[in-house]
């Protein structure tokens, strides 16, 4: 392992010398590059040097541990146990932070939320989840834009879709991928009765373009006149487009903005991120069968969560970890959360390697 972390020490130094060059710092997108890079082996780094000042630390006490001196050397022997009780946490740690990385977490998200079984009940679940992440993204310092949705007369999400921007928005967010489940008494229910309803959550990594290569010639773009809730001051000419990937099926409309060209340059973002995710989700699966086992593999049909009213807890069940702080959870502070799920995956990415 130490071998492996000197060449990345050294890789780390090699790139700061590099980002002093003035040539290097002329030429921005090659800065661009290197910072990024810089700056995603700066944690490995920091770690590592605790870790050697903690091994020297404990070659120095061994020495004193034998000193002729027996008030020293009790003193010596006593912070030994501490100093090597800490080298097995940061040996623990530099081994999952040198866990391969997935080359998608820095990248943009491309959020989707969609109302699942429950009717007017999980469409107002949707907006719930919609404030929860535009919460989470103001808490965490990330851009939101909504790219397309369908919002019902009760202010329900029938169907939403965000872009989510910020360095390391995907490697949050993607967990969210998957069905969740709320338990709560609507505001309808007169009887005061539990309702169980549900929305679908899809994270996708936003594709860049040397990511996916769309042929013109396999789309269908088709324009049609805005309409919907709070379309009024839009529907007076074809703004509207809908987007058709002939190849795949996929088909994508955006309807938001007053302007053709803008409806257009959403949908076809939303429309490289679905053609990316798909691309991706099909080497998964010759990669590895076993894969939809695993936290974050954004299985759409299993059920990843449970906000429960009535106890105010959020439960997931990938993790088997409950949070009985339901409110602050859906006020966008979810990061307790995505820590122990960031966590569980390396874990597991750790115990694969073995």
């Amino acid at each position: 392992m130490t071998d492996k972390l000197d060449a990345i020490k050294k890789r780390y130094s090699d790139l700061e010398a590099e980002l002093s060059k003035s040539d290097v710092v002329q030429n921005q997108e090659q800065y661009t590059k290197l910072a990024r890079e810089h700056a995603g082996l700066s944690e490995i780094v920091t770690k590592y040097e605790q870790f050697m000042d903690n091994r020297a630390q404990i070659a120095d006490l061994e020495l004193m541990a034998d000193d002729s001196d027996a008030e020293i050397a009790a003193m010596a022997q006593e912070e030994l146990g501490q100093r090597r009780q800490q080298d097995r946490q940061l040996t623990e740690e530099l081994k999952l932070l040198l866990v391969p990385k997935d080359p998608n977490d820095d990248k943009n998200v491309v959020l989707e939320i969609r109302a699942g079984t429950g009717g007017d009940e999980a469409a107002l679940f949707g907006a719930s989840l919609w404030r929860m992440y535009m919460r989470y993204a103001e808490r965490t310092g990330f851009a939101i834009e909504r790219l397309s949705s369908n919002i019902t007369e009760l202010g329900g999400v029938k169907e939403l879709t965000l872009l989510i921007s910020g360095r390391g928005a995907y490697a949050r967010l993607k967990y969210e991928s998957g069905v969740h489940r709320v338990q709560r008494v609507p505001e309808t229910e007169s009887q005061g009765r539990i309702h169980t309803s549900a929305a679908t959550v899809a994270v996708l990594p936003e594709a860049q373009d040397v990511d996916i290569n769309i042929n013109p010639a396999d789309l269908r773009i088709d324009v049609y006149r805005s309409s919907g809730n709070g379309g009024q001051s839009v529907n007076t000419t074809d703004s509207a487009v809908r987007i058709t990937h002939e190849p795949s099926g996929l088909v994508v409309t955006c309807q938001d903005e007053k302007s053709q060209l803008k409806n257009k340059e959403k949908a076809m973002k939303v429309l490289k991120a679905r053609l990316y995710d798909m691309a991706k989700r099909e080497q998964e699966a010759e990669l590895s069968q076993s894969r939809k086992s695993q936290v974050g593999s954004g299985d759409r049909s299993e059920r990843i969560r449970t906000y429960n009213f009535p106890q105010g807890r959020v439960t997931d069940h990938r993790i088997s970890l409950t949070l009985y702080k339901l409110e602050q959870f859906l006020d966008g502070d979810m990061d307790e959360m995505i820590d122990a799920l960031v966590l569980d995956d390396k874990t597991r990415a750790l115990s694969a390697q073995d």
